[in-house]
């Protein structure tokens, strides 16, 4: 008799892996060909058009200065999803490097940044970021400062954690008796090592900076009127909640779409990089 064969999931996997490529894809698109794509001028003002349902001409409706909201919503798109990736790039860019060199030269170095570290971990980064935020003023530049100035201690953590349980393997050791110097050991053997960690974490991280982007924008403390970005138009759409509620219904609904869309695209990059659950 012939054994029939197991059923493999790996091709159910590989579809939701193509599917959150070609969203992102999509995604990506849309938000570089936002200028050309908006129906109508998203700054463009106009009192008799104000707080009109969404219809045929206007999608979602306007907004109380007549402005299109879905117009409004596709160029806050770009700046909020922009922003983030922005803030995400930078806390990497200073986070990594300082992990490398905290893990790896150890020290007095290594205190000095755990002190540190201890300092911004003692209180939720989202207080971090409204008070620095507050001291510096309101403005996206500044709200992008602020946030990195919390998140960039999460991913050196993880560099630092990763290399200081590295740097004293056998294969580390080997590597200094061979000649290597240090640069090119953190390069080729300590860096590789900690990226899959810093990478599984940052992508599950998306979704949080936009969530405090969009949270200090709506208590004006990021995008300015009249920039459209999502957290400022909550902001601006409250104050006519009962009568249109569709101002805030659109940038809540994209938050939220966006938000989780990213969270499942961590897990996918997750499991992709898990190095156990791939050996099972």
């Amino acid at each position: 008799m012939f054994k029939s064969k197991p059923h493999r999931a790996y091709p159910l996997k590989k579809i939701q892996t193509r599917a959150h490529i070609l969203i992102l894809a999509i995604v990506i698109g849309v938000l570089i060909c936002t200028s050309y794509i908006v129906p109508h001028d998203p700054y463009a003002v106009n009192l008799a058009l104000r707080l009109l349902p969404p219809g045929m001409n206007y999608w979602l409706g306007t907004d109380e200065l007549g402005r299109d909201v879905f117009s409004r919503l596709l160029l806050g798109g770009r700046n909020t999803v922009g922003t983030s990736l922005i803030v995400l790039l930078g806390s990497l860019v200073i986070g990594i490097p300082a992990g490398l060199l905290a893990g790896y030269a150890g020290g007095w170095i290594d205190r000095v940044y755990k002190r540190i570290s201890d300092a911004f971990l003692a209180f939720p980064d989202f207080i971090i970021a409204i008070v620095l935020s507050g001291l510096m003023g309101p403005g996206v530049f500044n709200l992008m400062i602020a946030i990195i100035s919390v998140k960039w201690i999460t991913y050196s953590r993880i560099v630092r954690n990763s290399v200081v349980s590295e740097k004293h393997q056998e294969y580390i050791t080997i590597a200094r008796l061979s000649g290597l110097r240090s640069h090119q050991i953190l390069g080729k053997h300590l860096l590789p090592h900690a990226l899959s960690h810093v990478i599984v974490i940052a992508s599950l991280d998306i979704g949080k900076i936009i969530l405090m982007i969009a949270s200090l924008s709506y208590i004006g403390l990021g995008a300015q009127p009249p920039t459209p970005e999502w957290g400022a138009m909550l902001n601006e759409g409250k104050a006519y909640f009962h009568s249109s509620p569709y101002l805030m219904i659109a940038p809540g609904l994209a938050i939220m779409l966006v938000v989780l869309w990213s969270n499942m695209l961590g897990d996918r990059i997750r499991d992709g990089l898990d190095i156990k659950r791939s050996r099972e």
